[in-house]
């Protein structure tokens, strides 16, 4: 595809939002209901593309893109009634007589660039949140899925008209044009590094940006965890999509006193989960492609490995940890994004919160304890996106909490309402009566009328 043919799909959806015919709830419910069903007519496809592109089973489609993807849907058709009111705010003393409220308008013409991890549920999510808000969309899949790429293309021609959503397809190339666009709204997940040239990108223009991206998410597991269940959580958050996640537990950060046990107990649980040899397993996927493989294996050249360490030519990378790991590790210079876990060791909370404060902010955190005061340190020692308390990644794992980086790991957020909310600008309106119209703002400015005008503004 050239410039002239994106220019003409670009040129095609600011036309049709200029019509106003997007800014109809009824308009906007009926494209999610033709979207509902286009999914489910498309399921099989979307599984097969999935198992092609990372080796995904059929359970972990459904659980963890599939299966959200209709929850997200299903929220929105039930609420984008609610979400579109004007909602009435108070008005000051100075405004009265009048009545002040603010209306959520749609931005405009998206682009929505998504990633190759999850590449249908983190395609279709941020989708249906902008058309939930009135939005027309431009859809650029990652190449690096490119079967799941074919199907959303397929999907998206099928159940709604172009100037609506579209699907863009290509490489680096395509990726570039599209960002020398002017969009009313860009929408991005993927890697720190591409995230800051499309904000650079975007500031040209002033369009305002939500940045999904990434980093180093801890996983601590103090003296009074519960290590049965810490290690089976770790365990199925870590390997997940095997570690392709971006909230996955990137380090495990372990009470010296708990470590052995808690290595014995994750040892343990995979070989529950996964079988004696994992890389046999069908239910366990593979690396997205020869590239990201041979970095991973990189990563554990001249470690200790403490369980795992096994690789195949299918693209494959047994569940591995890490022993004797610091800072200075090169496991610890990248979010791993893949199925190594390193294990560092703390024998002071004190020191764990100094290490995790002094690095980049993270995606997630993750804090096995039966301690309070420790639970009650999420809330006010360490700064993240979002996380969990005795378990790992499902924070994510619905439409009626939010979801999203800060810092280093990104900006904004969505699911549910906060997405209907990320794609939508918030126009704040005053309307004032006529009568009694207060002379006391106008000239000509006497002592008198600053007498009041003090009391107004409690002086």
């Amino acid at each position: 595809m050239d410039n002239m043919e994106l220019e003409q799909i670009l040129t095609k959806q600011r036309n049709f939002f200029a019509a106003n015919v997007t800014k109809s709830v009824n308009y906007r419910i009926e494209c999610l209901k033709k979207l509902r069903s286009s999914l489910i007519r498309y399921e099989r496809e979307i599984e097969a593309a999935l198992f092609d592109d990372l080796g995904k089973s059929h359970f972990e489609s459904v659980m963890t893109e599939i299966g959200m993807v209709h929850d997200e849907l299903n929220y929105m058709i039930r609420n984008i009634p609610r979400l579109s009111k004007a909602k009435r705010k108070k008005v000051s003393l100075s405004q009265f007589p009048a009545r002040s409220y603010s209306v959520p308008e749609p931005y405009g013409t998206v682009l929505i660039m998504s990633p190759w991890n999850y590449p249908f549920l983190l395609s279709i999510d941020p989708l249906i949140d902008a058309l939930a808000a009135g939005n027309t969309v431009i859809l650029k899949p990652s190449a690096y899925a490119p079967s799941t790429s074919k199907v959303l293309a397929a999907l998206l021609k099928d159940c709604l008209p172009a100037e609506v959503a579209a699907v863009v397809e290509g490489g680096r190339d395509i990726n570039s044009s599209l960002l020398d666009m002017k969009f009313d709204y860009i929408f991005f997940t993927g890697s720190v590094a591409v995230g800051k040239l499309v904000m650079k990108k975007a500031s040209e223009f002033l369009t305002p940006v939500t940045l999904e991206l990434g980093g180093k998410s801890p996983c601590i597991v103090d003296e009074t965890a519960n290590l049965k269940i810490a290690a089976k959580r770790i365990v199925f958050g870590k390997f997940l999509n095997l570690g392709q996640t971006c909230v996955a537990p990137d380090y495990l950060f372990v009470h010296s006193s708990v470590k052995d046990a808690l290595v014995a107990e994750i040892k343990t649980t995979i070989t529950k989960f996964l079988g004696n040899v994992p890389l046999d397993n069908e239910h366990y996927g593979k690396i997205i492609n020869e590239k990201h493989f041979q970095r991973l294996i990189g990563l554990m050249d001249g470690e200790k490995i403490l369980v795992g360490g096994e690789y195949d030519n299918r693209l494959r990378i047994a569940p591995t940890l890490l022993d004797h790991i610091t800072a200075d590790s090169p496991c610890m210079q990248e979010e791993i994004f893949g199925p190594i876990l390193p294990v560092l060791t703390f024998d002071s909370f004190a020191d764990v919160v100094s290490f995790v404060n002094s690095r980049p902010k993270p995606l997630a955190l993750y804090l096995f304890t039966q301690s309070k005061e420790r639970m009650e340190a999420m809330n006010t020692t360490f700064t993240f996106g979002g996380g969990c308390i005795n378990d790992t990644v499902l924070h994510l794992a619905s439409s009626y909490n939010g979801f999203g980086g800060v810092g280093e790991s990104g900006m904004g957020s969505y699911h549910g309402e906060d997405g209907f909310l990320t794609f939508s600008h918030r126009k704040n309106l005053l309307h004032k009566k006529l009568y009694p119209d207060i002379s006391l703002r106008y000239h000509p400015y006497t002592h008198g009328k600053m007498k009041t005008l003090k009391r107004f503004m409690h002086m």
